[in-house]
């Protein structure tokens, strides 16, 4: 996900179109924006980023650890940040919701992530989205390190009420934008889990896109304190 600091014509090409009806969506007729593109960004300079230097140091969150969901969940907080030590994460979270085209919104900063409004709260029952920029013109943004994680590795959801949603990493991978998994993105999960979502892959400079998405799956790692 590329990000244009210039100004709104850089973020043209937008994020994945969620379903209008879950059929839509579990029969993975879902459009995504371009050409099959999940998170597309078009770059003013035509080039990527310079590579990051080492990775920040970032102090896990301390507090009390949210318990799995109970067949009868009650509602939880909504999330407003994201701590990652492991990549050097520590952001703020936005709302982010549609466009007026169907899509969905980006953050208007490379500094911040968003979480989708339209997906289950982080720490519920469902998959949880979170969407950043890997770069800008500028340089690497809060996604940059995204696809170094590892399966195993820890991430932290502060909540509005304190509380902390801590998941742990599952899978990481790259998918080209024509082959984006919708379905396993936004659809229906029995459990509570997070979906992380950048842009990655190979940089096209004639159009200013990458070609890929980086995608993490985590689950929720209830019980005890972090």
């Amino acid at each position: 996900m590329r990000s244009n600091d210039r100004g709104q014509r850089g973020l043209g090409a937008r994020l994945v179109r969620r379903p209008r009806a879950i059929a839509a969506l579990v029969a993975g007729l879902l459009l995504i924006i371009g050409a099959g593109a999940g998170l597309a960004w078009a770059s003013q300079t035509g080039r990527p980023a310079a590579v990051a230097g080492k990775v920040r140091h970032v102090p896990v969150p301390q507090g009390f650890k949210a318990a799995a969901p109970s067949p009868a969940p009650a509602p939880v907080a909504p999330p407003v940040s994201l701590t990652i030590p492991a990549i050097g994460v520590q952001t703020t979270l936005i709302n982010l919701g549609l466009a007026s085209d169907g899509t969905l919104q980006v953050p208007s900063s490379t500094t911040v992530a968003g979480w989708y409004t339209g997906s289950p709260r982080p720490g519920a029952v469902g998959a949880a989205v979170i969407a950043g920029h890997v770069d800008s013109y500028a340089g690497p943004a809060v996604f940059f390190r995204l696809r170094q994680l590892q399966p195993g590795q820890l991430v932290y959801v502060r909540r509005a009420d304190g509380s902390l949603a801590v998941f742990r990493v599952t899978a990481v991978a790259q998918y080209a934008k024509a082959q984006f998994p919708t379905a396993s993105v936004y659809g229906p999960v029995p459990d509570a889990e997070l979906r992380l979502i950048t842009c990655g892959g190979t940089f096209d400079p004639q159009t200013g896109h990458y070609l890929s998405n980086v995608i993490v799956s985590a689950v929720l790692d209830a019980g005890g304190t972090s």
